[in-house]
């Protein structure tokens, strides 16, 4: 059965947010949503399409606006944010079911209208037109949707096409595949294809999707795995997922929490970095009672020097602090090239549900134990009275930024 999916993007969300709540028009206006106590190396989160209209980047750092184009910066406001998408989304539910609606991002959404098509007498072009309409009435917002006969034209067809149109809607089919999907280049553009598969690519002679798409299926699947079938199959606008499929929750999951720093960071003043971050990571391990058999640990450089690295780990299942600090610090010191430092990420995978806990030989019962006591004292306090009602000492220090993001949202000001 052919489906009707659409995806819809809300149009410089963070931006356009902040316009409409100071009546001003985001198509006219020049705003950034940037935390201006981070001075000129603030990223920007958003600009209005004003501002994009004039070459500028979505996300890009203050000093890298030129100095001629005059702009307004606000602050983030995560928890408007919040509230003005979950609006959105009640529209959504206006016109499908929540088992039909697809929640990617904070400001975009897939909904499979493919049942609902004759109930509202309505094609799918139409019927998305009636949504999009419907969310500027009452949101003053405006969104761009990408409908498709499965959930990876639609996505295409949004994120190529429908900001090409004033209406800003755009419709691909399978039939549309050889001329509006295979000549994209540079392969980074098409979704789900990152900067170093797009190396790998092209090292392989694939400059375009159509390269992919007319390659050897086997000879893909044999280099990559999984992934490289995958690869082959989107580049021949192939998905078989159904909205359904991504209401089933992962056996393993993981956690992850990741940040950008603002100053350059170097060997010991990151490892404190590291560790209040892997605090947050352990303390929502211990409260979803789940632990960690996968530790893993990101390092970014500076945009002047460039790269970085990951690396994971598979340990016994833990939600311990200093079981998974001391793993951390292990990939830390063993692959970090004493380079100034800007972004950093630790992440839980292969996650169980905690249960009776094994200890080894070498590892003492009363340590393991008062450590526990301590951690469930911990945690029931910052649940409580909030997560700097109680901090180490190390977070008083100059360079720690523990209890500056524990005042925020998603990292950035409520």
């Amino acid at each position: 059965m052919e489906r009707h999916v659409l995806c819809i993007d809300l149009k410089s969300f963070f931006a356009s947010v902040e316009c409409v709540e100071r009546h001003i028009d985001p198509f006219k206006v020049n705003l950034v949503v940037a935390n201006p106590n981070q001075g000129n190396g603030a990223i920007t989160l958003a600009i209005t399409p004003h501002l994009k209209s004039l070459g500028i980047k979505s996300r890009t750092r203050l000093y890298e606006i030129p100095k001629n184009i005059k702009y307004v910066i606000v602050p983030p406001r995560m928890s408007l944010y919040i509230k003005k998408s979950k609006e959105v989304v009640g529209i959504y539910l206006d016109f499908v079911a929540e088992e039909d609606l697809h929640i990617y991002s904070i400001d975009e959404c897939f909904l499979d209208v493919t049942h609902y098509l004759k109930m509202y007498k309505m094609t799918d072009y139409e019927l998305a037109q009636k949504i999009l309409k419907t969310i500027e009435e009452k949101t003053g917002l405006t969104a761009t949707c990408g409908i498709g006969s499965n959930m990876l034209l639609a996505k295409l067809s949004m994120d190529i096409e429908a900001k090409k149109y004033k209406n800003g809607i755009a419709k691909w089919t399978m039939d549309d595949v050889p001329s509006k999907l295979w000549p994209i280049r540079p392969l980074s553009k098409m979704w789900s294809i990152g900067p170093r598969m797009e190396k790998k690519l092209n090292t392989m002679g694939m400059v375009t999707v159509g390269d992919i798409a007319n390659h050897d299926k086997n000879d893909l699947k044999k280099k990559f795995g999984v992934i490289g079938e995958e690869l082959w199959n989107h580049a021949n606008g192939i998905d078989l997922s159904v909205i359904s499929d991504w209401k089933v929750t992962p056996k393993n999951s993981s956690y992850s929490h990741s940040q950008v720093l603002f100053k350059d960071y170097y060997g010991e003043n990151i490892k404190l970095i590291i560790e209040e971050m892997i605090d947050v990571v352990c303390q929502r391990l211990r409260k979803n009672h789940k632990q960690a058999g996968l530790i893993g640990l990101g390092i970014g450089y500076s945009k002047a020097i460039g790269g970085g690295f990951f690396h994971s780990i598979k340990v016994n299942p833990t939600d311990s602090n200093v079981e998974f600090l001391k793993v951390a610090l292990n990939m830390f010191d063993r692959y970090y090239e004493e380079k100034p430092i800007r972004k950093v990420s630790v992440s839980a995978g292969n996650l169980i549900n905690k249960e009776t806990e094994q200890l080894s030989l070498f590892e003492s019962l009363e340590e393991k134990e008062n450590e526990f006591k301590a951690n469930e004292a911990i945690d029931e306090i910052k649940n409580k009275f909030g997560k700097n009602s109680i901090v180490k000492a190390s977070s008083l220090l100059d360079y720690s930024t523990a209890m500056e993001r524990n005042k925020k949202i998603g990292g950035h000001n409520a």
